[in-house]
Protein backbone atom coordinates (compact mmCIF):
# COMPACT_ATOMS: atom_id res chain seq x y z
CA UNK A 1 0.00 0.00 0.00
CA UNK A 2 2.84 2.27 0.97
CA UNK A 3 4.75 1.64 -2.67
CA UNK A 4 1.10 2.33 -4.47
CA UNK A 5 0.92 6.07 -2.34
CA UNK A 6 4.63 6.78 -2.81
CA UNK A 7 3.90 6.26 -6.99
CA UNK A 8 0.87 8.35 -6.71
CA UNK A 9 2.72 10.99 -5.04
CA UNK A 10 5.40 11.17 -7.33
CA UNK A 11 3.04 10.83 -10.03
CA UNK A 12 1.14 13.63 -9.17
CA UNK A 13 4.08 15.95 -8.39
CA UNK A 14 5.38 14.76 -11.66
CA UNK A 15 2.36 16.08 -13.57
CA UNK A 16 2.21 19.51 -11.38
CA UNK A 17 6.10 20.07 -12.10
CA UNK A 18 5.41 19.96 -16.33
CA UNK A 19 2.27 22.18 -15.50
CA UNK A 20 3.14 24.82 -13.12
CA UNK A 21 5.80 27.21 -13.51
CA UNK A 22 5.78 28.10 -9.46
CA UNK A 23 6.43 23.85 -8.85
CA UNK A 24 9.29 24.32 -10.62
CA UNK A 25 10.72 27.42 -9.35
CA UNK A 26 9.65 25.99 -5.94
CA UNK A 27 11.53 22.63 -6.62
CA UNK A 28 14.97 24.58 -8.13
CA UNK A 29 14.99 27.02 -5.00
CA UNK A 30 15.04 23.75 -2.76
CA UNK A 31 17.31 22.01 -5.00
CA UNK A 32 19.85 25.07 -4.53
CA UNK A 33 19.38 25.98 -0.73
CA UNK A 34 20.04 22.03 -0.17
CA UNK A 35 23.15 22.79 -2.70
CA UNK A 36 24.21 25.45 -0.46
CA UNK A 37 23.53 23.79 2.85
CA UNK A 38 25.60 20.90 1.73
CA UNK A 39 28.60 23.12 0.12
CA UNK A 40 28.90 24.73 3.59
CA UNK A 41 32.39 24.73 5.62
CA UNK A 42 33.08 26.12 8.70
CA UNK A 43 34.87 29.82 8.12
CA UNK A 44 37.78 29.07 10.60
CA UNK A 45 38.30 25.75 8.93
CA UNK A 46 38.44 27.90 4.83
CA UNK A 47 40.95 30.34 6.97
CA UNK A 48 43.27 27.61 8.31
CA UNK A 49 43.12 25.91 4.78
CA UNK A 50 46.49 26.41 3.10
CA UNK A 51 44.92 26.28 0.22
CA UNK A 52 43.01 29.52 0.71
CA UNK A 53 44.67 32.57 -0.66
CA UNK A 54 45.68 35.35 1.66
CA UNK A 55 43.34 38.13 0.47
CA UNK A 56 40.07 35.57 0.76
CA UNK A 57 41.63 34.50 4.57
CA UNK A 58 41.65 38.38 5.44
CA UNK A 59 38.02 38.78 4.30
CA UNK A 60 36.48 36.05 5.94
CA UNK A 61 38.46 37.04 8.80
CA UNK A 62 36.37 40.41 8.72
CA UNK A 63 33.40 38.48 7.98
CA UNK A 64 34.06 37.07 11.67
CA UNK A 65 34.76 39.86 13.51
CA UNK A 66 31.51 41.89 12.46
CA UNK A 67 29.24 38.66 12.80
CA UNK A 68 30.59 39.05 16.26
CA UNK A 69 30.03 42.85 16.87
CA UNK A 70 26.60 42.03 15.06
CA UNK A 71 25.81 39.78 18.41
CA UNK A 72 27.49 41.95 20.68
CA UNK A 73 25.10 44.62 19.18
CA UNK A 74 22.20 42.89 19.79
CA UNK A 75 21.20 41.53 16.21
CA UNK A 76 20.19 37.96 16.00
CA UNK A 77 23.25 36.20 14.44
CA UNK A 78 22.34 32.98 15.51
CA UNK A 79 25.20 30.82 13.48
CA UNK A 80 24.64 33.21 9.79
CA UNK A 81 28.00 33.65 8.52
CA UNK A 82 29.70 31.23 10.18
CA UNK A 83 30.19 28.71 7.71
CA UNK A 84 31.08 29.83 3.71
CA UNK A 85 29.66 28.19 0.74
CA UNK A 86 32.20 27.88 -2.73
CA UNK A 87 28.80 28.11 -5.60
CA UNK A 88 31.47 27.64 -7.91
CA UNK A 89 29.78 30.36 -10.42
CA UNK A 90 30.11 34.64 -10.57
CA UNK A 91 26.11 34.79 -10.25
CA UNK A 92 24.06 32.65 -8.22
CA UNK A 93 20.40 34.85 -8.14
CA UNK A 94 18.63 36.62 -10.80
CA UNK A 95 16.16 39.39 -8.64
CA UNK A 96 13.32 40.62 -11.39
CA UNK A 97 11.22 42.94 -10.64
CA UNK A 98 8.34 44.53 -12.79
CA UNK A 99 5.73 47.75 -12.91
CA UNK A 100 3.27 49.03 -15.09
CA UNK A 101 4.60 52.01 -17.54
CA UNK A 102 1.85 54.27 -16.57
CA UNK A 103 1.86 53.57 -12.70
CA UNK A 104 4.65 53.37 -10.06
CA UNK A 105 2.34 49.82 -9.13
CA UNK A 106 4.60 47.46 -8.10
CA UNK A 107 4.11 43.99 -9.09
CA UNK A 108 4.32 41.89 -6.43
CA UNK A 109 4.72 38.01 -5.37
CA UNK A 110 3.03 36.52 -3.20
CA UNK A 111 4.76 33.88 -0.63
CA UNK A 112 4.34 32.07 2.45
CA UNK A 113 5.15 33.76 6.04
CA UNK A 114 6.22 36.56 4.47
CA UNK A 115 3.76 37.69 2.59
CA UNK A 116 3.41 39.83 -0.81
CA UNK A 117 7.12 40.65 -2.31
CA UNK A 118 8.16 43.24 -5.15
CA UNK A 119 10.57 41.31 -6.27
CA UNK A 120 11.11 37.61 -7.41
CA UNK A 121 14.71 35.53 -7.55
CA UNK A 122 15.65 32.92 -10.01
CA UNK A 123 18.24 30.97 -9.63
CA UNK A 124 17.16 29.19 -13.06
CA UNK A 125 18.29 32.17 -15.47
CA UNK A 126 16.15 30.32 -17.90
CA UNK A 127 13.32 30.88 -15.93
CA UNK A 128 13.87 34.48 -14.94
CA UNK A 129 14.14 35.62 -18.56
CA UNK A 130 11.21 33.40 -19.36
CA UNK A 131 9.27 35.33 -16.55
CA UNK A 132 10.77 38.88 -17.70
CA UNK A 133 9.67 38.48 -21.00
CA UNK A 134 6.47 37.14 -20.32
CA UNK A 135 5.48 40.71 -17.97
CA UNK A 136 7.37 42.56 -20.90
CA UNK A 137 4.87 41.22 -23.48
CA UNK A 138 2.13 42.40 -21.35
CA UNK A 139 3.51 45.61 -21.38
CA UNK A 140 5.24 46.41 -18.11
CA UNK A 141 8.76 47.62 -17.58
CA UNK A 142 11.08 45.03 -16.37
CA UNK A 143 14.10 45.00 -14.30
CA UNK A 144 16.28 42.03 -14.03
CA UNK A 145 19.63 41.81 -11.73
CA UNK A 146 22.16 39.57 -10.30
CA UNK A 147 22.32 39.22 -6.48
CA UNK A 148 25.27 38.21 -4.61
CA UNK A 149 23.21 37.69 -1.11
CA UNK A 150 20.30 36.50 0.58
CA UNK A 151 18.96 35.77 3.87
CA UNK A 152 16.26 32.79 4.69
CA UNK A 153 15.12 35.24 7.88
CA UNK A 154 16.61 32.66 10.18
CA UNK A 155 15.00 29.56 8.74
CA UNK A 156 18.59 28.68 7.67
CA UNK A 157 22.17 29.18 9.08
CA UNK A 158 22.90 31.22 5.95
CA UNK A 159 26.44 30.86 5.08
CA UNK A 160 28.49 33.63 3.58
CA UNK A 161 27.89 32.76 -0.37
CA UNK A 162 31.19 33.59 -2.64
CA UNK A 163 29.21 35.68 -4.72
CA UNK A 164 28.90 38.00 -1.98
CA UNK A 165 32.95 38.73 -1.49
CA UNK A 166 33.74 41.94 -2.24
CA UNK A 167 37.14 43.49 -1.62
CA UNK A 168 35.75 46.10 -0.67
CA UNK A 169 36.05 45.89 3.38
CA UNK A 170 33.51 48.69 3.74
CA UNK A 171 31.00 46.73 1.59
CA UNK A 172 31.49 43.49 2.41
CA UNK A 173 31.10 44.67 6.50
CA UNK A 174 28.04 46.59 5.59
CA UNK A 175 26.88 43.58 3.73
CA UNK A 176 26.88 41.00 7.20
CA UNK A 177 25.53 43.53 9.33
CA UNK A 178 22.61 44.41 6.63
CA UNK A 179 21.65 40.99 6.18
CA UNK A 180 21.81 39.73 9.96
CA UNK A 181 19.67 42.58 10.56
CA UNK A 182 16.88 40.80 8.86
CA UNK A 183 16.96 38.18 11.22
CA UNK A 184 16.68 40.79 13.79
CA UNK A 185 13.56 42.61 12.44
CA UNK A 186 11.37 41.50 9.95
CA UNK A 187 7.74 42.83 9.26
CA UNK A 188 5.71 40.68 6.80
CA UNK A 189 4.69 42.83 3.59
CA UNK A 190 6.64 45.50 4.19
CA UNK A 191 9.90 44.92 1.93
CA UNK A 192 10.91 48.75 1.51
CA UNK A 193 10.74 49.18 5.88
CA UNK A 194 12.57 45.75 5.89
CA UNK A 195 15.06 46.63 3.02
CA UNK A 196 15.81 50.59 4.08
CA UNK A 197 16.06 49.51 8.20
CA UNK A 198 19.09 46.84 6.92
CA UNK A 199 20.36 49.95 5.16
CA UNK A 200 20.53 52.00 7.69
CA UNK A 201 22.10 49.14 10.44
CA UNK A 202 24.52 47.92 7.57
CA UNK A 203 26.49 51.22 7.39
CA UNK A 204 25.57 52.53 10.53
CA UNK A 205 27.36 49.57 11.99
CA UNK A 206 29.99 49.57 9.86
CA UNK A 207 30.69 52.98 10.63
CA UNK A 208 30.99 52.53 14.38
CA UNK A 209 32.70 48.83 13.84
CA UNK A 210 35.27 50.67 11.91
CA UNK A 211 35.73 53.60 14.87
CA UNK A 212 36.21 51.50 17.37
CA UNK A 213 38.79 49.43 15.96
CA UNK A 214 40.73 52.95 14.88
CA UNK A 215 40.61 52.99 11.37
CA UNK A 216 39.14 56.67 10.85
CA UNK A 217 39.49 56.24 6.85
CA UNK A 218 37.33 52.98 6.59
CA UNK A 219 34.89 54.39 9.28
CA UNK A 220 34.55 57.76 7.20
CA UNK A 221 34.07 55.65 3.84
CA UNK A 222 31.04 54.06 6.06
CA UNK A 223 29.58 57.41 6.74
CA UNK A 224 29.61 58.66 2.97
CA UNK A 225 27.96 55.53 1.80
CA UNK A 226 25.14 55.88 4.47
CA UNK A 227 25.53 59.77 3.15
CA UNK A 228 25.04 58.82 -0.52
CA UNK A 229 22.32 56.51 0.29
CA UNK A 230 20.36 59.63 2.17
CA UNK A 231 21.39 61.70 -0.90
CA UNK A 232 20.18 58.61 -3.63
CA UNK A 233 16.98 58.09 -1.70
CA UNK A 234 15.82 61.99 -2.07
CA UNK A 235 16.40 62.05 -5.28
CA UNK A 236 14.57 58.99 -6.24
CA UNK A 237 11.62 60.23 -4.11
CA UNK A 238 11.87 63.37 -6.15
CA UNK A 239 12.00 61.62 -9.34
CA UNK A 240 8.83 58.94 -8.25
CA UNK A 241 6.43 62.33 -7.04
CA UNK A 242 7.40 63.66 -10.58
CA UNK A 243 6.40 60.03 -12.20
CA UNK A 244 3.31 59.89 -10.07
CA UNK A 245 1.87 64.01 -11.02
CA UNK A 246 2.40 62.66 -14.61
CA UNK A 247 0.92 59.32 -14.66
CA UNK A 248 -2.22 60.58 -12.16
CA UNK A 249 -3.20 62.87 -15.99
CA UNK A 250 -4.16 59.41 -17.67
CA UNK A 251 -1.71 60.31 -20.40
CA UNK A 252 -2.41 58.24 -23.79
CA UNK A 253 0.30 56.01 -25.54
CA UNK A 254 1.90 59.15 -27.14
CA UNK A 255 1.43 61.09 -24.06
CA UNK A 256 2.68 58.82 -22.19
CA UNK A 257 5.98 58.10 -24.02
CA UNK A 258 6.72 62.03 -24.05
CA UNK A 259 6.48 62.42 -20.59
CA UNK A 260 8.93 59.28 -19.21
CA UNK A 261 11.29 61.00 -22.37
CA UNK A 262 10.94 64.57 -20.41
CA UNK A 263 11.12 63.11 -16.86
CA UNK A 264 14.29 60.88 -17.92
CA UNK A 265 16.27 64.28 -19.23
CA UNK A 266 15.15 65.76 -15.57
CA UNK A 267 16.80 62.65 -13.92
CA UNK A 268 19.97 62.91 -16.10
CA UNK A 269 20.24 66.97 -15.57
CA UNK A 270 19.54 66.13 -12.12
CA UNK A 271 22.27 63.57 -11.80
CA UNK A 272 24.98 65.40 -13.98
CA UNK A 273 24.40 68.29 -11.54
CA UNK A 274 23.26 69.03 -8.02
CA UNK A 275 22.48 65.56 -7.24
CA UNK A 276 26.16 64.37 -8.44
CA UNK A 277 27.77 66.97 -6.89
CA UNK A 278 26.24 66.31 -3.12
CA UNK A 279 27.39 62.29 -3.60
CA UNK A 280 30.95 61.27 -2.11
CA UNK A 281 31.67 57.77 -3.31
CA UNK A 282 29.43 56.96 -5.95
CA UNK A 283 29.89 57.25 -9.68
CA UNK A 284 26.77 58.68 -11.47
CA UNK A 285 27.87 57.91 -15.32
CA UNK A 286 26.03 54.62 -15.85
CA UNK A 287 22.60 56.03 -13.56
CA UNK A 288 22.57 59.30 -15.55
CA UNK A 289 21.90 57.06 -19.05
CA UNK A 290 19.51 55.28 -17.96
CA UNK A 291 16.06 56.04 -19.65
CA UNK A 292 12.88 56.07 -17.08
CA UNK A 293 12.01 52.33 -16.01
CA UNK A 294 9.19 51.99 -13.23
CA UNK A 295 10.85 49.04 -12.55
CA UNK A 296 14.31 49.99 -12.13
CA UNK A 297 13.04 52.76 -9.62
CA UNK A 298 10.53 50.51 -7.98
CA UNK A 299 13.66 48.35 -7.04
CA UNK A 300 15.83 51.05 -6.12
CA UNK A 301 13.67 52.93 -3.62
CA UNK A 302 12.99 49.32 -2.39
CA UNK A 303 16.38 50.09 -0.22
CA UNK A 304 15.81 53.59 0.06
CA UNK A 305 12.57 54.44 0.98
CA UNK A 306 12.34 57.38 3.54
CA UNK A 307 16.02 56.76 4.83
CA UNK A 308 15.86 60.24 6.72
CA UNK A 309 13.05 58.99 8.59
CA UNK A 310 15.54 55.82 9.86
CA UNK A 311 18.21 58.74 10.35
CA UNK A 312 16.53 60.22 12.44
CA UNK A 313 15.65 57.40 14.51
CA UNK A 314 19.14 56.89 14.93
CA UNK A 315 19.93 60.11 15.73
CA UNK A 316 17.14 60.02 18.58
CA UNK A 317 18.23 57.15 19.75
CA UNK A 318 21.77 59.01 20.55
CA UNK A 319 23.33 57.35 17.28
CA UNK A 320 23.69 53.80 18.90
CA UNK A 321 23.09 50.93 17.02
CA UNK A 322 21.98 48.37 19.34
CA UNK A 323 19.48 51.15 20.90
CA UNK A 324 17.98 51.80 17.63
CA UNK A 325 17.30 48.44 16.25
CA UNK A 326 15.81 47.60 20.20
CA UNK A 327 13.76 50.51 20.44
CA UNK A 328 12.83 50.18 16.35
CA UNK A 329 11.95 46.74 16.72
CA UNK A 330 9.37 47.64 20.09
CA UNK A 331 8.14 50.60 17.80
CA UNK A 332 6.56 48.37 15.01
CA UNK A 333 5.64 45.17 17.06
CA UNK A 334 3.13 43.15 15.35
CA UNK A 335 2.69 45.66 12.64
CA UNK A 336 2.29 44.73 8.67
CA UNK A 337 2.85 46.47 5.47
CA UNK A 338 2.53 50.12 5.69
CA UNK A 339 1.58 50.17 9.23
CA UNK A 340 5.58 50.08 10.12
CA UNK A 341 6.62 53.41 8.41
CA UNK A 342 3.40 55.22 9.86
CA UNK A 343 4.78 54.28 13.16
CA UNK A 344 8.34 55.51 12.68
CA UNK A 345 6.73 58.68 10.87
CA UNK A 346 4.81 59.48 14.00
CA UNK A 347 7.57 58.56 15.96
CA UNK A 348 9.96 60.96 14.50
CA UNK A 349 7.61 63.56 13.53
CA UNK A 350 8.53 63.44 9.77
CA UNK A 351 5.12 64.73 8.98
CA UNK A 352 4.58 64.44 5.05
CA UNK A 353 8.48 64.00 4.68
Amino acid sequence: MFLIVLAALMAAYGTAYVASPDVRFVTRAGLEEIAILRGRRPIAEVIADPRTPEPTRQLLHLVLEVRDEAARLGLDAGETYRQYTDVGRDTLLLVLSAARKDCLCTHTWKYPVVGRIPYKGFFDPRMAYAERDRLAAKGMDTYLRPAGAFSTLGWFEDPLLSTAMSRDSVELAALVFHEIAHNSLYVASATPFNESFAQLVGYRAAEAYFAARGDSVLARRAADRWHDELVLGAYYASLAGRLERFYATKPDSAALEAGRAEAGAWAREQLLGPVGAQLRTYRIDRLAERPVNNAQLVAARIYRTHLDWFDRWFDAQGRDVARAVAGLKALVAGATGDEAFGRLEAAVGAGGG
